[in-house]
């Protein structure tokens, strides 16, 4: 795989950890392609990046958008963008990890910030 992009310091690069019952001390591994891992292999940790970062830049836009349209502050349309991503991942209709929604949460903010200290976005309903 080609990388596209530098991963930031602060992307979660280890998936959640996993629950095994029992007394005995359990080491939760995956075997890929004859190798046995424990976390994200370097492929599958810039994949997991990129498709955030995607999301991020498209929950930016999206929320954008939205404040324009609809004259809504950038707090309330934000709340309803972030109640709705958790319930999609809550559904399980998208699978991220709770750091990775976080991150993303926090990467959408940081996408904003240009649009949203200008002022020109904060108008009340």
């Amino acid at each position: 795989m080609t990388r596209q992009h530098a991963i930031p310091d602060d992307f979660p690069k280890e998936p959640s950890p996993g629950v095994v019952t029992g007394a005995q001390p359990k080491l939760l591994v995956r075997e890929k392609d004859g190798r046995y891992y424990t976390g994200l292999t370097d492929d599958e940790l810039q994949t997991h990046y990129e498709v955030c970062e995607d999301l991020a830049r498209q929950l930016s836009a999206y929320t954008s958008r939205k404040m324009l349209k609809s004259g809504w502050s950038f707090v309330d349309v934000f709340a309803k963008v972030e109640r709705s991503v958790n319930g999609k991942v809550n559904a399980r209709e998208w699978d991220f990890s709770p750091a990775e929604i976080t991150w993303v949460i926090k990467r959408t903010r940081e996408l904003l910030a240009p649009s949203t200290s200008d002022g020109g976005f904060h108008h009340d309903r």
